[in-house]
């Protein structure tokens, strides 16, 4: 640190292992599909595709909170989506509704996108058998420190005693 440059505050970062792993592990996902000869595929949309297929064609306000995300994220990842070829977008029951519906693409490997979602699961299940504190129960016990005390709240506290912040 130097008086023309300051100290970088995101040296330390405690999340940062924790997105290096996902985005490792999310990798890995995608080198699986690339080994299936899948292509534009991202991990990231299986979720909406299987749910597309579970529950039928929705609305992107009911996609959106059919998997807890925001209308805005899910937009963003359906245009991804239509641009891979994997969905496409219909009226709905009245003119001013859109449903977003799978693709012929998207029904060819849908089962394979099963398949990935259970050997996923099951292998993050072994990879919780091999450590001493499983990452379920740490979400677990995340989930209820912050419902203790919100992330907003401790996020807040620690601004008010920043003097950059005043």
């Amino acid at each position: 640190m130097t008086a023309d440059r300051p100290a970088d505050p995101t040296v330390q970062g405690n999340w940062r292992p924790m997105r290096l792993l996902q985005a490792a592990m999310d990798a890995d996902i995608a080198r699986a599909y690339a080994d299936a000869g899948i292509t534009g595929l991202k991990p990231s949309m299986v979720m909406e595709l299987l749910r597309l297929h579970a529950r039928g064609p929705m609305t992107i306000t009911e996609l959106a909170e059919s998997v807890q995300r925001t209308h805005s994220a899910t937009s963003q990842k359906v245009a991804a989506m239509r641009a891979a070829g994997l969905v496409r977008t219909a009226t709905g029951a009245d003119a001013r509704t859109r449903k977003i519906i799978l693709t012929a693409r998207a029904r060819r490997i849908i089962a394979r996108l099963a398949a990935e979602w259970r050997a996923t699961e099951a292998a993050i299940a072994d990879l919780e058998a091999e450590i001493p504190y499983p990452l379920t129960k740490v979400v677990t016990d995340l989930e209820a420190a912050l419902r203790r005390k919100s992330f907003y709240d401790r996020i807040s506290e620690k601004l008010a005693a920043d003097p950059d912040w005043k």
